[in-house]
């Protein structure tokens, strides 16, 4: 692995303080090499950036190379402009390095670095300033931690069935690489601008839809760094007319990468829905989607429980993923089992119709969607 391709989108998150743009286009980080385990840099500062803003820096770029999975040890120096280099300041990898650029000459144990920056921090270290995108009055984030659970299904559903039942509602398509909004809204237009310069949402069953599905051709890879897709996601949320919106629905991707973290960073989100299947395999993957909210303090409505059972033709149930296991996990976490979704057929059809099931009168989602309303 090249170090440039670790390091570029990893120094695109940090902000440089003196000029507002990132650490990456300021041209901070130089010389970057990798010797056998060791990943080395320079963050090269200059007389201007005060101590703390060095800091910063220098500890955000570590913590984003390791978010982003670099697990051998990171050696920074730091190089003021027109000053001798501070020294080599190692990050925790299998071998803990010492820091000697920031401790005045004494050397120090390297603190193991942990998750994500928290839910009052960019990744810079400064203060988040979330503002919820204009016209919108809430937002709620679909989450799964894992593919092919149905997450699109429960957001498109419930999408719609909030539209149902009279509320005003946007669904925003967060999944960059694998859009399914045009397919199961019935979408084949492309949005316009309107004279502010927005984007248009195309409108199905009653809901403001956006997804970069509509906006490239069916068939063609979306092949971006994580820097463009967090990009996309804020134009999305920015630049797109949710004008009169009660509710904006947000499908989110498999895991809790760049798409999760810009969402609710800088969106103050309403409340989070978790998705899962009643196997263990999915189960513990929506243990980190419900972590994920935990720990960015986003409030978690509920779990949706999906693929809970097959209606057998003659009466009865069969469970072929497993029984029980959304509750487990709702009532572990002491957060809401909005609903348990069967495995039908006619969910699936509408799903590839472009029919959501709600509208030929499946009752479960209507059922999450008052829950939800509820709770929200």
């Amino acid at each position: 692995m090249e170090a440039l391709a670790l390091l570029e989108p990893a120094a695109t998150r940090v902000r440089d303080p003196l000029t507002g743009r990132s650490a990456w286009l300021a041209g901070l980080v130089q010389d970057a090499r990798i010797d056998g385990d060791t990943l080395r840099f320079v963050l090269a500062v200059k007389k201007e950036h005060t101590p703390d803003d060095r800091s910063r820096m220098r500890e955000a770029l570590l913590r984003n190379l390791v978010e982003r999975g670099w697990n051998g040890e990171i050696v920074c120096t730091v190089r003021v402009e027109g000053v001798a280099a501070t020294g080599a300041a190692p990050a925790p990898g299998p071998a803990h390095g010492h820091d000697h650029g920031h401790n005045h000459g004494q050397a120090r144990p390297a603190e193991p670095l942990k998750g994500m920056s928290g839910p009052g921090m960019q990744p810079h270290g400064g203060p988040i300033t979330k503002s919820m995108p204009e016209g919108v009055k809430r937002v709620i984030a679909v989450t799964s931690g894992k593919g092919g659970v149905g997450t699109s299904t429960v957001a498109t559903n419930l999408a719609v069935a909030l539209a149902r039942m009279g509320h005003k509602v946007g669904l925003l398509d967060a999944d960059v690489y694998g859009p399914s909004l045009p397919l199961m809204m019935n979408l084949h237009a492309r949005p316009i601008g309107n004279d502010k310069k927005q984007i248009v949402p195309l409108p199905s069953h009653g809901v403001k839809c956006m997804s970069i599905g509509l906006l490239v051709d069916e068939k063609e890879p979306v092949i971006w760094r994580g820097p463009m897709v967090m990009g996309l996601i804020n134009q999305f949320l920015k630049e797109v007319d949710w004008s009169d919106t009660d509710w904006l629905i947000v499908d989110l991707p498999p895991g809790t990468g760049d798409v999760q973290l810009t969402m609710i960073q800088g969106v103050p989100i309403t409340g989070g829905i978790v998705v899962t299947t009643p196997q263990p395999v999915a189960l513990l993957d929506a243990v980190r989607g419900l972590e994920m909210f935990k720990k960015l303090d986003v409030p978690v409505l509920g779990v949706v429980e999906n693929m809970s059972w097959f209606e057998l033709p003659g009466g009865g149930k069969a469970h072929p993923f497993g029984e029980g296991g959304g509750a487990r996990l709702a009532t572990e976490y002491g957060v809401p089992l909005l609903g348990q979704v069967p495995l039908r057929e006619s969910i699936r059809a509408g799903g590839d119709a472009g029919r959501p099931a709600v509208l030929d009168g499946d009752t479960t989602f209507q059922a999450i969607a008052q829950k939800v309303a509820k709770l929200a």
